[in-house]
C-alpha cells in the first residue's frame, strides 16, 4: 500500500479574501444603469433610425464607463496579496511588493518601485473625518463627572481610514511570509475599455456624417 503524498506548497488553498467595496458607489451606480437602461429603451421603442443608432452608441459608451466607476472598483486582500480593482486596471501586489499604503485626500498604495495605485474602493469621506474627530474630542474629554467615556480606550477612526490601518498591518505582518513574494501584476480590463472605445468612436461617426 502506498502512502499518498502530502499536497504542494501550490496546492494549498490560499486564505479567504477580505472584501473592501463603496456600498454608496454601488447604490448609485445601479440607479444610473436603471435610468439608462429606462431612456435607452424608450428610445430604441419610439425613436426614429439615426436616434436609434444614436442610443446604441450611447449606451455602448456610457454603460461600461458606468459600471467602471461604480460597481467594478474593490479591493481583495489575503494573507499573500492585495489585489485592486479599479475602474480600467486590476492591480495584484503580493505583500512584498508593497512599500506603503497613505491615506490624504485619497487612499493610495505604493509598490517597492514608488508607483502609485489609488484605490478607488475606498474612498476617503472628509466628512467622516471630521466626525470621528469630534467623538474623538469628546472621549478625551470624558463626561461631566469625571469619567471617561468607553471609546478613549482607542483612537476613534473614520472607516476609510480604518481599512488603511488594517492594510498597513497585514503589510507590515505578510511582507516576508513565502506565499506573499514577488513583483506586481497589471491587467488591463478590455471587458470595459473595448465596448467604451467602439461606443465613442460609432458616436462620434454619427455626429460627423450629421
Amino acid at each position: 500500500m502506498t502512502t499518498p503524498e502530502p499536497p504542494s506548497p501550490a496546492a494549498q488553498p490560499q486564505s479567504q479574501d477580505r472584501v473592501y467595496r463603496s456600498p454608496a458607489g454601488i447604490a448609485g451606480g445601479v440607479m444610473l444603469l436603471a435610468l439608462g437602461g429606462w431612456l435607452g429603451i424608450d428610445a430604441l421603442v419610439t425613436g426614429e433610425a439615426r436616434v436609434r443608432w444614436l442610443t446604441v452608441a450611447g449606451l455602448l459608451l456610457a454603460v461600461p464607463l458606468v459600471i467602471a466607476f461604480t460597481v467594478r472598483p474593490a479591493v481583495y486582500a489575503n494573507d499573500d496579496r492585495l489585489r485592486i480593482r479599479n475602474p480600467f486596471r486590476t492591480i495584484t501586489l503580493p505583500w512584498a511588493a508593497v512599500s506603503g499604503l497613505r491615506s490624504g485626500y485619497s487612499n493610495e498604495v505604493f509598490d517597492q518601485d514608488g508607483t502609485k495605485y489609488q484605490l478607488w474602493a475606498i474612498p476617503v469621506s472628509l466628512r467622516d473625518r471630521k466626525k470621528a474627530a469630534r467623538r474623538q474630542a469628546r472621549a478625551a474629554a470624558g463626561d461631566p463627572h469625571g469619567h471617561t467615556s468607553p471609546v478613549s480606550a482607542g483612537p476613534v477612526r473614520a472607516a476609510g481610514d480604518q481599512t488603511m490601518d488594517d492594510l498597513r498591518e497585514l503589510a507590515e505582518a505578510r511582507a516576508s511570509a513565502e506565499g506573499a513574494q514577488g513583483g506586481p501584476e497589471v491587467r488591463w480590463a478590455y471587458e470595459i475599455v473595448g465596448p467604451a472605445v467602439v461606443g465613442l468612436v460609432l458616436l462620434v461617426v454619427l455626429l460627423a456624417l450629421g
